[in-house]
C-alpha cells in the first residue's frame, strides 16, 4: 500500500511538472464538420490563474509536437513566456483548407471557409476555454506558411506574429505583404525562412519576398529572414521553429552578453531606464507582468561600474527595493551610491539597515556588514 501511495505521488508530481497535451474536437459550422485539435497547456496550469499567449499551429497533425516541445522547452529556460499551443489537425484536408483563388490570390470556397472557421470559431474557443492573453502566434509550413499570411492581411490582423517557413506563395502575396506590412501599425513579428536545399520554385519566390521585406522601414514590424544551408522543404521546420520562437520573444529573454556588450554599454542615456522600458515592453506586447531577474540587475550593475556611472546606483537601488522589498538588494546598490557619490555615513547606515533583509543574488549579510565596517575604520564613525 505504501509503495502505491508514493507511485501516486510521484505520478501526480511528475504531471505537475511537464506539459500537459488535450485531445478536443471542435464542431464547426463553417467548415460543415468537426475538426480535431491537440492543446499543450503549460506546466501547472491548473493550479495557477496566470494568463497564457497562444501559438496556434496549421498542419499540426505533423507540427505540433515540434513546435510544442520547443515552446515547452524554451518557456522552462525563460527564453519566452509560457504559451498554450494548439494544433489543427490538417491531414488530407490542407489543400481544400488552403484553396484560393488563382484570379486573385485570395481564399475562396473551402478556403474561405477555413479561414472563417479559425478566426470566428477556432480563436473564440480557445479563448473561451482557456486562460489566454491577446498575444498570438501562427505557425505554417508550405501551404499553411501562405495561408497564415491572410490574418496579417485582415483590416485588424488576428496574430501578432507569423512564423512562415518554406512558404508555397500565391501569386500576389508578395505584393500583398510588402504593402500591408509598411502600414502595420501594430508592433507585428514575421519571421520568414528557406533553405539552400528547398524545393526550386519555393526558394526563388521567398527569395523574391525576403529582398521586397528588406525595404520596408518601418517601426512596428520587426521582421526576421534566414536561410539554412543543410535543411530540407521537409526537416526545415526542426531547424526553424527555435530560431523563430527566439527572435519573436527576444525582448523576453535574459540580458545577454551580447545586449550588455553592444547595447547597454553603449547607451549614453541611464540604463536604468532601458530595464524599466524593457520590461515595460514584455508587459505591452505579451499582457505578462514578469518580474526583473535578478541576472538584469547584475547586468545593469556591471555597466554602472563599468562605466563609473555611479549616480545611477540610486536609481538600480530604489527600483531593486520596489521590485525585491523584503531583501537586501535595494538597499546594497543605495549603499553604493552614497558611498560612491561622498556620503560615507550615510552609505554606512543603509548597509546597516540592509542586514536585516534576505540574501539574495549573491549578495550576503556578512557582505554589506563588512562594507558598513570598512566605511566606520576607514572614518572613524
Amino acid at each position: 500500500m505504501k509503495r502505491f501511495l508514493l507511485l501516486l505521488i510521484t505520478l501526480i508530481a511528475f504531471n505537475q511538472l511537464t506539459a500537459q497535451t488535450l485531445y478536443k474536437e471542435i464542431n464547426s459550422e463553417k467548415l460543415g464538420e468537426s475538426r480535431q485539435l491537440k492543446i499543450q497547456v503549460p506546466r501547472n496550469y491548473d493550479t495557477s490563474d496566470k494568463k497564457y499567449p497562444v501559438v496556434i499551429v496549421f498542419d499540426g497533425d505533423y507540427l505540433f509536437e515540434i513546435v510544442a516541445g520547443n515552446v515547452d522547452y524554451a518557456a522552462y529556460w525563460e527564453d519566452m513566456p509560457e504559451a498554450i499551443v494548439v494544433g489543427i489537425n490538417q491531414y488530407q484536408k490542407r489543400n481544400e483548407d488552403c484553396y484560393y483563388s488563382d484570379q486573385n490570390s485570395l481564399p475562396t470556397e473551402t478556403g474561405a471557409a477555413f479561414f472563417e472557421f479559425v478566426s470566428m470559431e477556432l480563436v473564440p474557443f480557445i479563448n473561451k476555454s482557456f486562460r489566454t492573453e491577446n498575444f498570438k502566434v501562427a505557425v505554417g509550413h508550405g501551404l499553411t506558411a501562405n495561408y497564415i499570411n491572410y490574418y496579417l492581411l485582415k483590416g485588424e490582423p488576428l496574430f501578432q506574429a507569423y512564423i512562415s517557413i518554406s512558404p508555397d506563395l500565391a501569386q500576389d502575396m508578395n505584393s500583398y505583404l510588402t504593402e500591408k506590412l509598411a502600414k502595420v501599425e501594430q508592433k507585428t513579428f514575421y519571421y520568414l525562412a528557406t533553405s539552400e536545399n528547398d524545393k526550386k520554385n519555393i526558394k526563388s519566390s521567398v527569395d523574391a519576398l525576403a529582398t521586397s521585406l528588406k525595404g520596408i522601414e518601418n517601426d512596428n514590424l520587426l521582421k526576421t529572414f534566414e536561410t539554412f544551408t543543410d535543411a530540407t522543404h521537409y526537416s526545415l521546420p526542426a531547424q526553424a521553429i527555435p530560431k523563430a520562437l527566439q527572435k519573436i520573444f527576444l525582448v523576453f529573454q535574459p540580458i545577454s552578453l551580447e545586449e550588455y556588450k553592444t547595447t547597454i554599454l553603449n547607451l549614453d542615456t541611464n540604463p536604468v531606464d532601458y530595464l524599466k522600458e524593457k520590461y515595460q515592453t514584455i508587459e505591452t506586447l505579451f499582457g505578462i507582468k514578469k518580474p526583473i531577474l535578478i541576472n538584469d540587475f547584475k547586468a545593469i550593475e556591471a555597466s554602472i561600474k563599468k562605466k563609473e556611472k555611479y549616480e545611477y546606483f540610486e536609481d538600480l537601488g530604489n527600483l531593486a527595493r520596489k521590485e525585491y522589498p523584503e531583501t537586501l538588494l535595494g538597499h546594497y546598490y543605495l549603499g553604493r551610491f552614497y558611498e560612491e557619490t561622498g556620503k560615507p555615513k550615510k552609505a554606512m547606515k543603509t548597509y546597516q539597515s540592509a542586514y536585516i533583509l534576505e540574501e539574495i543574488g549573491g549578495i550576503t549579510k556578512d557582505q554589506v556588514l563588512e562594507l558598513a565596517e570598512q566605511i566606520k575604520a576607514d572614518f572613524g564613525y
